[in-house]
């Protein structure tokens, strides 16, 4: 009988660039974790503004989005696919790997952050903020507790933040506002640590700081995943050696001004941005 031949993995170029996803601006503040931490790599990232916010939408439309995504990204030659973005970390981290099983590593913002948190001492009582999809799976919550069950779990849905940063409107009035009525409710009265579990919400980290009188561990998931993603090139030696020509590359399923202004914040002088629809 004539064997079958086993097709031989495919081998992953450590030049290859990091793909980075998001429903909008928020993966940008890991982007720019990962730009910092790792100057030397490149960056492929696709921002779907056409189906922002992903929070408000289905799991089966987000595992929809990812999909799409990912196999753009793997198109583009990425060696490792960033989830950067909580929603679609809570319900399409299985999908995702699944696509890009052999092709690039796969990291999402939601384990990393959970296995620190449970590390750490002196904090009895974890609250969380995010989106409606992210808030509904208990990610968090069930993989805090499953890790450290001593540990209490409170997770609050605050679907009005995400838009608010998209549109522009942070350190203002309007924002205070919004993020005072959401952090004064009493299932975050008690706790010892405050889990930003969107990707936007680092850029009211300051507001938030601000809010709180008394002493807060913030948890802001972008430096943790920069880490996370490093450790994990440098264990398969997929780290790049050298910059490539061409650097960042940054696409969107639908043009926004703020998105291009927010950008050219993180990622210093004129950055173009190509449209890429994926759903036409």
């Amino acid at each position: 009988m004539k064997k079958t031949a086993v097709p031989k993995p495919t081998r992953i170029d450590k030049q290859a660039p990091i793909g980075i996803f998001d429903s909008g601006i928020g993966g940008l503040t890991v982007a720019d974790a990962i730009h910092k931490l790792m100057p030397q790599e490149s960056i492929v990232y696709f921002g779907d503004t056409v189906h922002m916010p992903y929070g408000e939408k289905s799991a089966d439309a987000i595992i929809g989005y990812a999909e799409k995504i990912t196999d753009f990204l793997l198109s583009n030659g990425c060696k490792a696919i960033v989830i950067a973005c909580n929603s679609a970390s809570s319900v399409a981290y299985e999908t995702v790997k699944s696509h890009a099983a052999g092709k690039a590593i796969v990291v999402d913002v939601i384990n990393p952050v959970v296995e620190q948190v449970s590390k750490l001492k002196k904090i009895d009582q974890v609250g969380v903020i995010g989106t409606r999809a992210t808030i509904r799976s208990n990610a968090y919550a069930n993989r805090i507790t499953a890790l450290n069950p001593e540990k209490k779990v409170c997770s609050l849905a605050t679907p009005l933040l995400a838009p608010m940063i998209e549109e522009g409107f942070f350190n203002n009035k309007i924002s205070r506002t919004i993020i005072n009525n959401y952090l004064s409710r009493p299932k975050l009265k008690k706790i010892d640590a405050l889990i930003l579990a969107c990707t936007h919400y680092p850029l009211i980290r300051k507001e938030i700081s601000e809010f709180y009188k008394r002493e807060i561990y913030i948890v802001d998931s972008a430096e943790i995943v920069a880490k996370h993603l490093q450790g994990l090139l440098k264990s398969k030696k997929l780290l790049a050696e050298r910059k490539r020509s061409g650097s960042h590359r940054f696409f969107v399923s639908d043009l926004t001004s703020s998105f291009e202004k927010s950008t050219r914040i993180f990622f210093k002088g004129k950055v173009r941005l190509e449209l890429r629809n994926l759903w036409r």
